[in-house]
């Protein structure tokens, strides 16, 4: 998963944040420098501060972060290896601003942080069984994941959720849909209702089973997990559901994974030696409580907690590493789409198309996970906001117009090629699911304009 995130951000970073992209990480650090003084680095902690904040320093820390995802996955140096990728990566959020602030981000952090706890420490270490005790803190994890998925689905009061239609406006609305979606959101109501209450039972019953017996935990794991395979199957989510899916693979032990995967051979276990152990307990029970904590203060509300926790989470919180969950807690029932559009001459516009977000109503929607195209996501939550509260969209059209690589280069190939337009503007647009009597003609949408989300902008005369 570590190799898989920095190699999707190591190809978008400068035109997001680079130099030269939509918002550039070094003037962010001197704003926060400005603001904060000499206790920005506490505030925001990042190499950055140490190393640079330019394109080369942010593509250099994508790829010492693929390093020590491989490391990690040949076994070489795993516990350094993990240490450095958790930081790097939290280096990498702490510039990345809006466009590396999505869920799956954060639980990369605390997944990454609490796997130091199993983590060999050794060169080339055997392969031993960690205890219980040092799996804890990712089962309490798993726990908290699932249940609060869950719980904000109901906490919020949505009557989608709550009257199990929910699933009638997903796939089509969600914020990078799949062709099977198309195919899933023609099934009977019925099909949709019962899947809505499936998944319930799932994420509220199956987090309760994984202190219970072993047959009891490997049942919650496989239904977890057969409900991020059905989520995958029908959205993209970059690398959520995969990373959760290694999550619930904790679950399971050596004996479950050798009879699931005959061919992988398990070589002979070594056990750390006792003060070893203890100290690694101590620190996974830590670990644990520290995980829950968020959760806690999610359910019951900041005044339940004592002073003490209260403290402890603000005084964590530039970590990024114990975190609250919780996906689709509102479900949006409509769907408003921005095109891009660029003009020679003020009258006849061409529609940029974004690689992975719908735009032509006859394109495919394709599966794009585990990559993570950052932009695309964030233009559906530009759609849903409104141009006065998306501060990142009006630099975002000037690098545009400017014919900028870096930006340009995250979308698709454009109509105006070897030359910027002189004009640009935004058009809003309300899609849905084309019938299947206009899908048999060719048509994935059907659309309807609302009209301008951004007024035109122009670039001076040569």
């Amino acid at each position: 998963m570590y190799v898989v995130a920095f190699a999707s951000l190591g190809v978008q970073i400068a035109g997001l944040v680079g130099n030269a992209g939509i918002l550039p990480a070094d003037a962010f650090l001197a704003r926060v420098a400005q603001h904060f003084g000499g206790g920005a680095a506490a505030r925001l902690p990042t190499l950055c501060w140490l190393l640079g904040a330019d394109t080369r320093t942010l593509q250099l820390l994508c790829i010492a972060g693929i390093a020590c995802g491989t490391a990690l996955i040949v076994g070489i140096l795993p516990g350094p290896a993990a240490l450095l990728a958790w930081a790097l990566y939290l280096s990498l959020l702490g510039v990345g601003q809006v466009f590396l602030g999505f869920q799956w981000d954060a639980l990369l952090l605390e997944t990454g942080l609490l796997a130091l706890l199993v983590a060999p420490w050794r060169w080339r270490p055997r392969r031993y069984d960690p205890s219980i005790v040092a799996l804890l803190p990712l089962w309490c994890l798993v726990f908290k994941l699932h249940l609060l998925s869950g719980w904000v689905k109901l906490a919020g009061g949505d009557p989608t959720w709550w009257n199990f239609t929910a699933l009638e406006y997903h796939y089509w609305t969600t914020c990078l849909p799949v062709w099977i979606g198309w195919y899933a959101a023609q099934l009977p109501d019925l099909v949709q209702r019962a899947s809505v209450l499936v998944m319930f039972a799932i994420e509220l019953g199956a987090p309760f089973a994984i202190l219970g017996p072993r047959r009891l935990r490997h049942a919650a794991a496989g239904a977890m997990i057969a409900l991020q395979l059905g989520i995958a199957a029908t959205g993209n989510y970059g690398f959520f559901n995969l990373l959760t899916i290694a999550l619930c693979l904790t679950l399971l032990d050596d004996a479950a994974l050798v009879w699931l995967l005959p061919v992988v051979h398990v070589p002979p276990h070594a056990t750390p030696r006792r003060p070893v152990r203890v100290l690694a307990g101590a620190a996974a029970l830590a670990a644990s409580a520290l995980t829950l904590l968020p959760m806690a203060e999610r359910l019951l509300g900041a005044r339940a907690l004592p002073l003490p926790a209260i403290v402890l989470l603000e005084a964590l919180e530039p970590l990024r590493s114990f975190n609250t969950y919780g996906l689709f807690a509102s479900m949006t029932t409509v769907r408003p789409e921005i095109i891009l559009e660029g003009s020679d001459d003020g009258s006849t516009w061409e529609a940029y198309e974004f690689r992975w977000k719908p735009g032509d109503p006859r394109r495919r929607p394709a599966f794009v996970e585990p990559y993570m195209p950052r932009l695309d996501w964030q233009m559906w939550f530009a759609a849903l906001q409104g141009y006065e509260r998306t501060p990142w969209f009006a630099p975002f059209l000037d690098r545009v117009l400017a014919n900028d690589p870096d930006v340009t280069g995250l979308l698709a190939p454009g109509p105006f090629a070897g030359h910027p337009p002189r004009y640009i503007r935004a058009v809003l647009y309300r899609y849905e699911f084309a019938t299947p009597a206009e899908h048999r003609t060719g048509a994935w949408w059907r659309r309807e304009r609302l009209g301008l989300y951004a007024p035109a902008r122009s670039r001076p005369a040569p």
